[in-house]
């Protein structure tokens, strides 16, 4: 059976395109495997580093999906710059560890969000400091 697609309006089009994209990185990080044992000994400081950063929308490990095993972490967050960003992830505490084998900034726009309850409704947010 075929999926047919709604029609949009022009005034809806036109309304779309001018709606302004939200600013978000996406932080990707690998874990180094030879410091694994890192995780568990300093995730209560992680996540309490967490709880401090409320442009930090969500955070979350990675998993490689073919063998199930940790691979590293993800961060969504809101605002700022790819510097603020940069200073953020070397003030998390599994940064000194060794636990990070690398980290990746990557600059995301969101335009689409699974309705209104979802990311799309959320404030500006900025990376802001330390509450």
């Amino acid at each position: 059976m075929a999926r047919t697609i709604p029609e949009v309006s022009a005034a809806e089009a036109a309304a779309a395109q001018q709606a302004p994209a939200r600013k978000l990185y996406c932080v990707l990080f690998e874990d180094d495997d030879d410091f694994s044992d890192m995780r568990a000994r300093h995730m209560p400081a992680h996540r309490a580093f967490l709880a401090r950063h409320p442009g930090i929308i969500a955070a979350g490990p990675l998993g490689d999906a073919a063998t199930g095993m940790a691979a590293g972490g993800m961060w969504l967050v809101g605002g700022g710059s790819a510097d603020e960003i940069t200073a953020l992830v070397r003030e998390d505490p599994f940064w000194p560890t060794g636990l990070r084998k690398s980290v990746r900034i990557l600059e995301w726009r969101l335009v689409h969000a699974l309705g209104e309850s979802g990311l799309a409704t959320l404030p500006a947010g900025t990376i802001g400091a330390s509450q």
